[in-house]
């Protein structure tokens, strides 16, 4: 049976007794609502909330077998390594427990996998910090003609990553560098300067060096290709290459799309790939300034695949057409599932197609920024690029967290702690009777509001006599020995000290040590102790006083 909306939010609110004991990452901060409910996570510039599955549209429509399937690839290097790596964002490795749980499984039918991701994972509406819905956009992966040598034809070549890019906290034998940061070139052996940008590097700044993969038609073959990350390359003997996203050169993504709108080349609602291609080939000249208004640049490298899988994203796994997302690296985890809800136009360019589907991040890009943000991988060729073209449409994420991170379900299989030595405490910190309470204040109205000493303080000094309130004169009193008597805090009546701390307060204080003798010693005439002889150390061929 699935969990009714009023247990989900009892299950988080449990966090706020129970977030100690359920051991969250230590990146993740409680995060406080507007209802003092306490999350188990933070997402930077997001918030959440707990849904019902029965809450989703099209939950129950979707074929989760096919989600399922897509989900068991991302495991692959979840549940590989025994000991893996900490992970300091929100879900840090709690999908490890459900990837064990899918590996282990036998489902073979779309009822049974929808029912492994509720009991498995809890879902959490999820969007940008004050906004309800988020936002998707489509990526594929092109099949260009191409060269593997430099022709009239093929003048543009596809580099691969040069030796001389560094990237802090990376050795050049690194595998998918990452898409954001500082990236250097080296000179000599310790200088650093930024790294050529795109228009450098169109005009030659590397080339000559033996970097080239292949060799493409024009430039906006290529840009296209760095934007969607990789492509399959077709050559003339009918051989053929696929190449995926290995590196960049550290300059910021700039969209082209974006500055055609900003000028007013192309209207927002008619902005798609398609478009931007046509206009770079209607204006050769204006693409070339356009093209290096973005100072990104991207390498890649040759991967071998068969010619029915997938492209490889950033997980390092196979996407799958239709159910792999690339998302926010800096705030999201591979392997977590969203089911993504929205009206995009598949089927044509002003279609409203509905789309109610569980995907898998196992991407990302650098223009994927937010915790409601995500780039749909559509599969390999025309067709593909034709949809993924025009997608740029409005949605709703629900993203599925794990149960090993809600309180309730943790604590099922927490241990209990020990029994509590009840004998042992009792001996070593005896309970006594309560002592008399023998300080009685002389007007009861004042002993209702004013507290009392548990014992009474001895008077304090005074050299002039006290007049008490009737008026008479008393003789100064006398001062008491302060080796002799305790005078501790003043305690409130209504509490009254057990018997070993009344014991306590009656005993003597221990008499401190007799002060320490003055010794004056005089430092010109007393005699010091003699010098210890140096001895010669030989270091190397020297001596230190040499």
């Amino acid at each position: 049976m699935a969990p009714t909306p009023a247990s989900n939010a009892t299950r988080w609110a449990a966090l706020c007794v129970f977030g100690a004991a359920a051991a969250w990452p230590a990146s993740a901060a409680a995060r406080t609502d507007h209802s003092g409910r306490n999350w188990p996570f933070e997402l930077a510039g997001a918030q959440y909330a707990p849904v019902d599955f029965a809450e989703i549209a099209g939950w129950h429509d979707d074929d989760h077998l096919q989600a399922l399937k897509t989900f068991r690839v991302s495991c692959g290097p979840i549940a590989g390594p025994r000991n893996p790596p900490p992970d300091s964002k929100a879900l840090g490795g709690s999908l490890r427990e459900p990837c064990l749980a899918a590996r282990d499984a036998a489902i073979s039918d779309p009822a049974k996998a929808r029912h492994f991701f509720e009991k498995h994972f809890l879902p959490l509406r999820v969007s940008k910090l004050g906004d309800e819905q988020g936002f998707v956009t489509g990526y594929f992966e092109p099949v260009l003609e191409g060269s593997r040598t430099r022709s009239d034809a093929y003048p543009v070549p596809v580099y691969r990553r040069p030796s001389n890019l560094f990237v802090r906290g990376r050795s050049q034998a690194s595998l998918g560098m990452p898409n954001g940061g500082e990236v250097f070139r080296k000179i000599g052996r310790r200088k650093l300067v930024p790294y050529y940008d795109r228009g450098q590097i169109e005009d030659g700044a590397i080339a000559g060096r033996g970097l080239e993969i292949a060799w493409l038609k024009n430039q906006t073959d290529l840009l296209f290709t760095q934007i969607q990350g990789s492509a399959r390359i077709h050559f003339e003997d009918g051989g053929s290459v696929r190449i995926n996203y290995d590196s960049h050169n550290g300059f910021g993504y700039t969209p082209v799309g974006r500055a055609l709108i900003d000028r007013g080349i192309i209207p927002r609602e008619q902005m798609s790939m398609q478009r931007i291609r046509q206009w770079m080939e209607e204006n050769p000249d204006g693409a070339n300034e356009l093209r290096r208004t973005n100072r990104s640049y991207v390498f890649f490298r040759e991967v071998q695949l068969p010619p029915e899988a997938e492209a490889v994203g950033a997980q390092g796994v196979s996407l799958t057409a239709g159910r792999s997302i690339a998302v926010d690296k800096a705030l999201h985890v591979y392997g977590t599932p969203f089911f993504i809800e929205g009206e995009l136009p598949i089927e044509t360019e002003i279609s409203k197609t509905p789309f109610r589907r569980l995907m898998v991040a196992q991407d990302t890009g650098s223009a994927i920024v937010g915790p409601a943000r995500a780039d749909i991988y559509f599969g390999a060729g025309a067709w593909a690029g034709q949809v993924s073209g025009r997608i740029k449409q409005a949605a709703r994420f629900v993203m599925l967290v794990p149960k090993a991170l809600d309180p309730v379900e943790a604590g099922r299989s927490l241990p209990l702690p020990m029994a509590r030595p009840s004998e042992l405490i009792a001996k070593l910190y005896p309970q006594g009777e309560p002592a008399p309470d023998t300080a009685k204040p002389a007007d009861p109205a004042v002993a209702t509001t004013t507290p009392a000493p548990a014992v009474a303080p001895a008077p304090a000094p005074s050299a002039t006599a006290v007049t008490p309130p009737t008026g008479k004169e008393t003789t100064p009193a006398k001062e008491p020995d302060k080796a002799a008597t305790f005078i501790g805090p003043p305690a409130p009546a209504a509490i009254v000290a057990p018997a070993a701390v009344a014991a306590l307060v009656a005993t003597k204080a221990v008499p401190l040590p007799e002060p320490r003798p003055e010794i004056k010693a005089n430092l010109k005439t007393e005699a010091k102790p003699p010098r210890r002889e140096r001895r010669a150390r030989p270091h190397r061929h020297r001596f230190f006083w040499q």
